[in-house]
């Protein structure tokens, strides 16, 4: 994606400009902000799955008590890189207020709409150890449907042993549902129109991102039990800048010294596991 020499500096961002940045990443991505999240180690970390829950029994008063054994497994979480380059004017450089703003607003977004593709299936797991929703149960949304197709979602997930508790919604799958309409005409999923929102969808709470759109296979959505799925981070977003680097993206190239310019890189370590049995993916018709 670029040619960053070996003399680049880092740039000394103050801890909580850093940490800010990470915090609008978690913001700016619905898989964030409703599955939970761990710390996770360079080296990866072992993450103990209950496969099967102890049951219990009625018993007499002096009767022995029953024993149960849960079935466990564990599944890796590997910390994978994602990263971007965002390119600036040297303008920049003389208001570093502006720098700070643009950086908190840019790559923050940036990052979470990749790692929300990613898990949803958009975009192919970076490896083996990085769970996605791509080969989860479909349920189609499209009218008239959109009701019963989100029932059915609903109990598919709970015949999994889950509890659909969120929904990492697209602009286009919210575009479905406020069009969702009773037989008088009448929103199904917003008490006011003008609200322009869907909070919750049969109980569950709704969070918008652009990255679980996937227009190939026509995802807008992906509804679960978000108990389910874990995320981790090794440390925080790290930054380094150059102004001597060639950009190349596609067909392009950017010389930055040429062009008085220079390039701010972002990178996150990150991993994600999930029960993927207890996730559908919404869709539409084609």
């Amino acid at each position: 994606m670029a040619g960053i020499p070996t003399n680049r500096t880092n740039i000394n961002l103050p801890a909580e400009v850093a940490s800010e940045i990470l915090a609008k990443t978690q913001e700016a991505s619905a898989v964030m902000a409703l599955a939970r999240q761990i710390a996770l180690p360079g080296r990866g970390a072992a993450i103990p799955v209950i496969t099967a829950d102890p049951e219990a029994a009625w018993v007499g008063e002096t009767d022995e008590k029953p024993v149960s054994n849960p079935s466990l497994n564990t599944k890796i979480m590997k910390a994978y890189k994602l990263a971007v380059i965002v390119p600036f004017s040297n303008e920049f450089r003389r208001d570093a207020a502006a720098l700070y703003d643009e950086l908190v607003r840019r790559l923050p977004l940036a990052l979470a709409q990749k790692f929300d593709a990613t898990v949803a299936g958009a975009v192919q797991a970076p490896g083996s150890d990085f769970d996605t929703f791509a080969s989860a149960t479909a349920q189609n949304i499209t009218a008239p449907n959109t009701y019963s197709s989100l029932v059915a979602a609903d109990t598919d997930i709970a015949t999994h042993g889950g509890i659909m508790n969120g929904i990492a919604l697209s602009p286009q799958g919210k575009g479905v549902l406020l069009a969702a309409v009773d037989d008088n005409k009448r929103p199904l999923f917003i008490n006011n129109v003008s609200e322009g929102a869907v909070p919750m969808v049969l109980g569950a709470q709704t969070v918008l991102s652009k990255g679980v759109y996937d227009g190939t296979n026509h995802v807008v959505g992906v509804a679960g039990d978000w108990t389910q799925a874990l995320y981790g981070t090794v440390e925080g977003v790290e930054i380094s800048y150059s102004e001597d680097a060639t950009l190349t993206s596609g067909d392009n190239t950017i010389n930055l010294f040429q062009r008085n310019m220079f390039a701010v890189r972002a990178e996150i370590e990150v991993g994600f596991r999930a029960d993927v049995s207890c996730f559908n993916r919404l869709t539409v018709t084609a």
